[in-house]
């Protein structure tokens, strides 16, 4: 298994992390992806001769993936454009069969197996960390005892580490750190390893954390043993990931076809190109506001507002009195059009949590940072930086569940629907992202061919909405990995954990939930 690790380019001093796996024999997916990025000319090296070897040697090539029409239709654009002057004065041109827009939209529909299939970024050559000689498979390598010590091992962590202080020193000042993480699997330990090397070398440094799951990884366990390996890795990864940044946000719902969060949408829950659309255009839209200009006391903009860095994000959810970093992510896609003064809750019942295990509750210590952009007012024209704050004003002034406070950022840009973007949307949904009245007969679902914008709402809210997600992972660690005869407790030492180390990690979950809920103290002495 060759692993990708991506870094994200610096935007505002913004560092953005994904870890990305592939299996050895998916290398033929890369296509024009590679670890040393697509716009500069750094070969391969490739691995020197061994000479004391005297034996028989063999090679195992296996046979590259076929390009989707989508990476075709790239790669031919990028030959056209290298294409000699003379040739275009000629008109010589690529006499391969013209790749129309429909064709694609249906390709990328029909095969999409790996996130390089539908990307179409040039990667930095520092962008890209390729793990290499880890034997397995993806179905292996499924648990927080598999990724343990692969950051250590060799010189993997120092070479990672050297990759990020490059473009720390790229940037005039570093926000913080922003983390996309699978952690259903080993990639959650590695993780962790890498994010104790950043707090141990930019220990003042913020970091933001989304803990994202597709929905394949809730599948129904195949027997005990591996319900019980699951259930402890998911108190183990959250508990030593929560302790390493500044803000958590689990991100990611079992079926996200019939949650609400889908009302205008067309998900198939055994995509993750589907699922994965919605999760990144939520984190787009609540990261806008690091990427705002700040402005002065006395300046102003009819473009955006409400700026913010990662810190003062932190800060705001989780630094208040109640000292709570997990955050609750909801969105409501495609934003409904805003109401002005009126008094109208669409907005605020549109908005639906992408964040798993979480349940309505009155918090009247919840703090909210929500970022509204691209919206609608009621006559279908854009809505102005003033009626947005209106709306959002009026709609929480009429709301029974009214946070402590709430940060609002707001951008006229709404999100685009590029070429690549799934067929995701219902037949409510118009060309701009708005939502129609009565559907259009017989065009569902709907892809970037049809809908070309969508206005967006998306929220990160600290609240006591979360306690069951942190509940049941503190219960499933004491009943399968503590008590008196744990059937997991042969796992936890397999991983390479003694008892000293899970209980700490029970104390860690345990302070998270007597935070959001000071009675559970009482209740857990008296058991």
């Amino acid at each position: 298994m060759d692993v990708l690790y991506r870094a994200g380019e610096t935007q505002q001093g913004i560092l953005t992390y994904t870890p990305r796996l592939l299996s050895i024999d998916h290398q033929g997916s890369l296509g024009s992806v590679s670890s040393h990025g697509t716009l500069y000319d750094q070969g391969l090296s490739t691995p020197s001769e061994v000479t004391t070897w005297i034996g028989n040697t063999s090679t195992n090539v296996s046979e590259p993936i076929k390009k989707n029409l989508f990476l075709q239709s790239l790669h031919k654009a990028e030959q056209e454009n290298l294409r000699c002057p003379k040739d275009i004065e000629k008109g010589n041109s690529d006499t391969g069969e013209q790749i129309l827009d429909k064709d694609i939209v249906e390709s990328l529909e029909n095969s999409v197996w790996y996130w390089t299939d539908f990307s179409k970024v040039h990667y930095h050559p520092q962008s890209l960390y390729e793990l290499s000689g880890l034997w397995m498979d993806t179905r292996e390598f499924d648990s927080y005892g598999m990724g343990r010590d692969i950051f250590a091992e060799s010189l993997r962590g120092e070479e990672i580490i050297e990759r990020l202080r490059f473009f720390v020193e790229e940037c005039d000042h570093i926000q913080g750190f922003q983390f996309i993480i699978d952690d259903a699997g080993g990639f959650s330990a590695l993780a962790a390893d890498f994010m104790e090397s950043i707090a141990d070398e930019y220990s003042n440094t913020p970091v933001l954390l989304y803990a994202v799951r597709a929905p394949t990884s809730y599948m129904k366990p195949r027997n005990q043993k591996e319900m019980i390996s699951r259930n402890i890795h998911d108190a183990v990864s959250f508990s030593k990931l929560s302790s390493l940044c500044d803000l958590i946000v689990p991100v990611g719902l079992p079926l996200l076809s019939r949650s609400k969060a889908s009302s205008f949408l067309c998900i198939q829950d055994e995509k993750p190109y589907h699922s994965s659309a919605i999760y990144a255009a939520a984190v787009h839209s609540v990261s806008l506001p690091f990427r705002m200009e700040p402005l002065g006391p006395t300046a102003d903009s009819c473009y955006f507002s409400g700026a913010m860095d990662v810190n003062g994000l932190a800060q705001a959810l989780a630094g208040q009195a109640r000292q709570n970093v997990v955050a609750i992510l909801d969105t409501a896609m495609p934003a409904p059009p805003m109401a002005g003064k009126q008094a109208e809750p669409s907005l605020l019942q549109n908005l639906q949590p992408l964040t798993p295990e979480t349940v309505e509750v009155e918090d009247l210590q919840a703090v909210e940072s929500m970022t509204v952009h691209g919206a609608f007012g009621l006559g279908g024209d854009q809505a102005s930086l003033s009626e947005v704050t209106d709306s959002v004003n009026a709609a929480y002034g009429h709301s029974m569940r009214r946070p402590l406070f709430c940060h609002l950022s707001i951008a006229l840009c709404p999100l685009p629907v590029p070429l690549p973007f799934p067929s995701i949307f219902s037949n409510f949904v118009g060309e701009r992202g708005e939502l129609l009245s009565s559907p259009i007969p017989g065009s569902s679902p709907r892809g970037s061919l049809d809908v070309h914008s969508i206005p967006v709402a998306a929220r990160l809210r600290s609240s006591s909405a979360v306690l069951p997600f942190l509940q049941n992972r503190l219960s499933n660690l004491r009943r399968f990995g503590i008590q008196q005869g744990a059937p997991g407790t042969e796992i936890v030492r397999n991983w390479g954990f003694g008892k000293d180390e899970i209980e700490d990690m029970e104390e860690v979950l345990s302070k998270m939930v007597m935070t959001l809920d000071p009675s559970s103290q009482a209740s857990s002495e008296s058991d």
